[in-house]
């Protein structure tokens, strides 16, 4: 039998977490994903599910809600990913798919992206190095899909003015990681 043990984004098996000058980059591994795409003709049905069977309105684009356990971002036209913590949720994927039954594609997204929360009030400082943007304008409940330095990534305000989570590709974790750290040191 194998002895796996489980490893982050970053490649450790503790979360990676940096504190620069007051401002907190924290990797964030303890989230299961999964991505829901609405069939062609169903978004209505598949709102509509995610409202009944998970008690969450996926938001349109532009914009992330949160219904304990769950959390939900626009990835793109009628295309959605659903976030939940991992300990409670590992099985996400398939608690989607029950509750949207046929209405929507859903797929396991766990292993695929790399989440990294930023906390401070100088989250602006380092966010308009890397990125185009507009985060001193995004209110709690903002998200947008952007370019952060050569990355696709998604920027969500947690919290006005002082929580932003990065949501990045798993394979560019490394890269990600030290545009944040190396924009903190540079900014503060």
């Amino acid at each position: 039998m194998h002895d796996l043990i489980a490893i982050t984004p970053m490649g450790a098996t503790d979360a990676r977490i940096d504190t620069i000058k007051g401002m907190k980059i924290a990797e964030r591994p303890d989230f299961a994903l999964a991505s829901v795409a609405a069939r062609a003709g169903r978004e209505t049905d598949t709102v509509d599910a995610a409202k009944t069977g998970l008690g969450l309105d996926l938001p349109p684009a532009g914009r992330f809600v949160t219904h304990a356990p769950y959390a939900a971002f626009w990835t793109g036209p009628e295309q959605w990913l659903i976030e939940a913590p991992h300990d409670s949720h590992e099985n996400l994927a398939d608690l989607v798919k029950a509750a949207l039954g046929d209405a929507a594609s859903v797929t396991e997204q766990t292993d695929g992206w790399v989440r990294f929360d930023l906390e401070g009030a100088e989250c602006h400082a380092v966010l308009e190095l890397l990125c185009n943007a507009d985060t001193r304008r995004m209110k709690a409940g903002d998200a947008t899909r952007t370019q952060l330095e050569h990355m696709a990534c998604f920027v969500a305000c947690r919290t006005q003015d002082m929580r932003f989570s990065v949501t990045g590709a798993r394979s560019s974790a490394a890269s990600l990681h030290h545009a944040l750290v190396t924009a903190a040191q540079s900014a503060l």
